[in-house]
C-alpha cells in the first residue's frame, strides 16, 4: 500500500453550480452538483449504474454495492442515499475520504455505509468480500489519469469473485494511451467474452464497460422496459443508454 507521503494532494474547484475534485492536477477526478449533492453529475459516472438494467428494480434496496476508488463519492452517495443499498467503498488516499466528508456531502459510516482505507487490489481478496456484492464499480486512476491502476485479468478475476450470481462489474476505461483493447481482453479472460458489454466513449473519452458474473442476453424490449423504469424511479438517462450500449460479442 502506498504511504500517505507518496499519494497526491487533493484539491477542489468550483464552476457555477458544480464542485470538482482533483488529485494534484487539473484532471477532474469527480464532481458534485451543489444543489443536488446526491445526484450523479458526470455522464460517464451515470453509466456506471448500468447494472440496474439487469436486476429487478424492486430488489435494489435489498442489494449490496462496492466501489473501488471513492473519487468525489458520487457513486457511493447515490447507492447509499438514492438506492438505499448497503454500500461499501475502498479508497487508498485518506485525503480523498476527508475531502469527500467535508466538501462532497459523504455521510459518516453507519450500519449501511462503510468507507475502508485500503489498497483496493489487496483488500478485495479478503474472504469478507467473496460473493457479497450485486454491483461492483471500479474507477481507479492515479493523478496522471493515463490508464487504470489495476487492470490485469487476475485483478478482474478477483472482482468477479466478489459478485453474487446476478452481480455486475462496471469499470471506467478512460485513458490517454491505447489501453482499452488490452483492458477489454483482460475483462473477457476473467468474465468470459459473452458476459462483457460496453458503451460508446463519451465526448471526454470515458468508456464504461460492464461485465456480468453470469452472462445473460435480455432482449432489447426487456432492456427498454427496464430502462424506462430505472429512468422514472431514479432519474438516470437509462433509455438513452440503450442507443450506446451493447454486448462486445454479438
Amino acid at each position: 500500500m502506498k504511504t500517505p507521503a507518496s499519494l497526491p494532494d487533493v484539491s477542489i474547484s468550483e464552476d457555477g453550480e458544480v464542485r470538482f475534485l482533483h488529485l494534484g492536477t487539473e484532471w477532474v477526478q469527480g464532481s458534485m452538483l451543489l444543489d443536488a449533492p446526491f445526484d450523479i453529475e458526470l455522464e460517464y459516472v451515470q453509466r456506471m449504474m448500468a447494472w440496474l438494467l439487469f436486476v429487478e428494480p424492486d430488489s435494489v434496496g435489498k442489494r449490496r454495492a462496492l466501489q473501488l476508488g471513492l473519487g468525489s463519492a458520487a457513486l457511493t452517495k447515490f447507492c447509499f442515499k438514492r438506492l438505499r443499498m448497503d454500500t461499501t467503498a475502498i479508497e487508498i488516499n485518506p485525503q480523498v475520504v476527508a475531502v469527500c466528508r467535508r466538501w462532497f456531502k459523504l455521510p459518516p459510516d453507519s450500519a449501511r455505509l462503510r468507507v475502508l482505507l485500503a489498497d483496493a487490489g489487496e483488500a478485495i481478496r479478503a474472504d469478507e468480500h467473496l460473493q457479497r456484492y450485486d454491483a461492483l464499480q471500479v474507477d481507479l486512476y492515479d493523478h496522471e489519469a493515463a490508464a487504470p491502476v489495476l487492470d490485469s485479468a487476475d485483478f478482474y478475476a478477483d472482482c468477479r469473485n466478489t459478485l453474487t450470481d446476478e452481480g455486475c462489474l462496471t469499470v471506467n476505461l478512460f485513458g490517454r494511451d491505447a489501453s482499452y483493447e488490452r483492458s477489454l481482453q483482460s475483462l473477457s479472460e476473467a468474465f468470459g467474452a459473452d458476459a462483457v458489454w460496453a458503451f460508446r466513449p463519451t465526448r471526454e473519452g470515458n468508456t464504461v464497460v460492464l461485465a456480468q458474473r453470469q452472462a445473460s442476453r435480455p432482449s432489447r424490449m426487456e432492456l427498454l422496459a427496464r430502462a424506462e423504469e430505472v429512468q422514472q424511479r431514479w432519474g438516470l438517462p437509462a433509455v438513452k443508454w440503450l442507443r450506446l450500449f451493447q454486448p462486445v460479442v454479438r
